[in-house]
This record gives C-alpha cells, structure tokens and sequence, in this order.
C-alpha cells in the first residue's frame, strides 16, 4: 500500500486543503498532532506534554514546530518543508512559536481543530501570533478526510478482513465461564495475530448478559452464562485506517425476546444499508433503521445514532443521526449499526462498514449478520 502515503497523495492532500483556506479567506492552518495531521503531513507524531504542530499556508513549504529529538521523523516524508524545533526546557519552547510565527508572514487568520487543539497548544500559538484570530476550521479538513480514494478504501477494506478472521478465531475458543476480560485478551491477540496495526481503533467492547444493554459497556470480570446475549464490537487497523465492526451472539438458547430483538435489529440494519445511496442525506440513512424498530415497538430502546464516519479516525464526519442533512457523496465511509438495548437484561447490536459508489455502496464487511448460537 505504499501509495496510500506517497509523496504524490501527500501533495494532493496539501494542495487541496491550501485551495479550502483560500476559499475561506483563512491565511493558514495549525494542526496539532492528531490525525489530520498524519493525514496531511504523513507523520507520526503522539500527543504529549511536549507540542508538535504542523503549519501550512499559501506559498511556502508546511513548516513544523517539534521537539528537536524527533526531528529526524521528518528526514524521510519525501517532500520540502521546515522544522523549528526546540529543547527540553519548557521555558524557551515559546521562542519556537515566534520563530516560526516570523517565518510564516504573521498570518492574521488561522484556521485549527477546535475538538483537537489543546490548550497548551493554543496559548502558544495566541503568544506568537498576537494580532490573528484563530477560527474553527474542523468542517475543512473533515471535507478534506470524508472522500476515501481507492487506497484508502483498501486499507479499509483490510482492516475489516483481518478483524472478521479475528472474531471468528476468537468464537471458536469460547466456552461458557470465560470472563469479559478473557474474552476481550482473546480477540486482541487474535487481531494482532491476523495483521492488525499495533495501534487498534479502540479498545474491544466485550458486553455478556445485561452488560450488553450498556451501548458502550466496559469489559469486566463476568462469566459467560448460558442464555446471554454476547456482544462484540471491535476493529483493526491497517496502514492507519481503521475497522469498526459489531456481532452479538447467542450462548446456547435465549430467551424469544432477544431473538424478536436481533432479527429487528438485523432488518434495521439491512434498511439503512439500502437507503446509503449517493445523493441520500445521512439522516435517511438513519431514519431508515429508525423507523423498522420504532414499528417493531422498541423506537425507545435505540438510543444512539444510526452510524458514524469512519477511516483513520473510529469516530469522524460524515454522521448518520436523525435530521443530518448533509449529502452521501461517492467514497464516504460510514458505520450502520442500529441496536436495541433491554435494560438490564440484554442488547443486540449490529455493525458493517459501508462506502458509497456511484451507484449505491459496497459493505466492507461481510461476516455473516443471522444469529449465531455458540456454547
């Protein structure tokens, strides 16, 4: 996959979010070490208590402000740009900012990520650039991010493949008394086992019994019983780009209510994958799971959003939730995971990974959605 990060998509990267900052009459972009930033820049860099900020702005090379010792993180990234980096002494690092705030023409407008930028980050920048205003620029970049090209996708796509082999590795060595946390060491092994990035999109929810009606349940030391529902919602990663699945399984026999639940939640899941059409609004494509449940009388017990955008965030635009106007465009990639959640009892959950084309989409995923009785 190496064209995936190439200098040449590199390049097209910047070139475009140059072109959005014009657009906006923005004089430059600040961009914190996130992933926007290994979007745009190719590097790696973790977010410390030491800053690392990527600049760029019309007519000169994107410029970094960094800690000297990684500077040599840059050497290799393929294209012209600039370092400003700075010691380990916390007291001189705002001599770095004004440095590079000179060497950038003291742009008066600069846009960043609001849900990104640090504090620490922000005072050092409204310090160097005194006279700028600093203006939410997270809807440029997320049209920047949101349209995967064809490498992208694969990426993607094998993200999905190797969590899909990890899950069903994983199902094959269940048995009733297993722990949550048993089970969750399990399936990451086996993720890495089958060529998962080290860095995972998240931690594995793994939720039995009445921790399954908790969306976002914490792994614990419950045993697997007879007659739970056992909910997986996991993912890979590849190249970057990320994976974002959810299965929920049967231990032995349920009770007929948990079984009326995931067939609905399965039709609701087959109804928003069908309204994901170029041209559909992201809120149609959570109507239309909305609206099987609702008519199945559990409107009350799905409580969260039809799906998310997904790529090397777990979490980005665009968002399938009710009224969500924006339009589903070709290469927008998305989960679709409705659910129904029984209070303190059980949860059925069901995920796939889509991408729209030009004449409908494609699922990522394909591991199978019928009920499965495992134990």
């Amino acid at each position: 996959m190496a064209q995936l990060h190439s200098v040449e998509n590199l390049n097209k990267r910047q070139a475009k979010a140059l072109a959005l900052l014009a657009e906006r009459g923005l004089d430059a972009l600040a961009v914190n070490a996130t992933p926007s930033q290994f979007y745009l820049a190719g590097s790696h860099f973790h977010l410390m208590e030491r800053p690392t900020l990527l600049f760029l702005t019309p007519g000169r090379k994107p410029l970094f402000v960094l800690p000297g010792f990684e500077v040599g993180k840059t050497h290799n990234l393929g294209y012209p740009l600039d370092t400003v980096p700075f010691g380990e002494d916390p007291a001189l690092w705002q001599a770095s900012f004004d440095l590079a705030a000179s060497q950038l023409g003291a742009p008066k407008r600069i846009g960043i990520e609001n849900l990104h930028l640090r504090v620490m980050e922000l005072r050092y920048l409204e310090r160097a650039f005194p006279d700028a205003s600093f203006e939410d620029a997270g809807d440029l970049i997320a049209e920047l991010r949101m349209t995967k090209d064809e490498s992208e996708q694969a990426a993607m796509q094998a993200a999905v493949v190797i969590a899909e082999a990890a899950l069903e590795a994983t199902l094959a060595k269940l048995r009733v008394g297993m722990t949550e946390i048993q089970i969750a060491g399990e399936l990451i092994q086996q993720l890495y086992a089958y060529g998962s990035d080290p860095e995972l999109p998240f931690q594995p929810i793994v939720a039995s019994g009445p921790n399954s009606a908790n969306p976002h349940a914490t792994v614990s030391e419950r045993a697997l019983q007879a007659g739970d529902l056992l909910l997986f919602d996991w993912g890979a990663s590849k190249d970057g780009y990320f994976s974002d699945l959810t299965r929920t399984v049967a231990v032995g026999e349920v009770e007929p209510e948990f079984k009326k639940i995931y067939e609905t939640v399965r039709l609701a899941n087959a109804a928003a994958r069908e309204a994901a059409q170029p041209g559909a609004a992201c809120g149609d494509v959570d109507a239309a799971a909305r609206e099987v449940i609702e008519d199945s009388g559990y409107g009350a017990q799905f409580t969260h959003r039809t799906g998310h955008g997904l790529g090397i965030e777990a979490h980005e635009e665009p968002y399938m939730r009710a009224g969500n106007p924006m339009v589903l465009e070709p290469g927008m990639t998305f989960t679709v995971e409705p659910g129904i959640y029984l209070d303190g009892r059980g949860g059925v959950r069901i995920e796939d990974n889509v991408v729209i084309t030009e004449d409908g989409h494609k699922s990522f995923s394909s591991f199978p959605r019928e009920l499965r009785v495992i134990g």
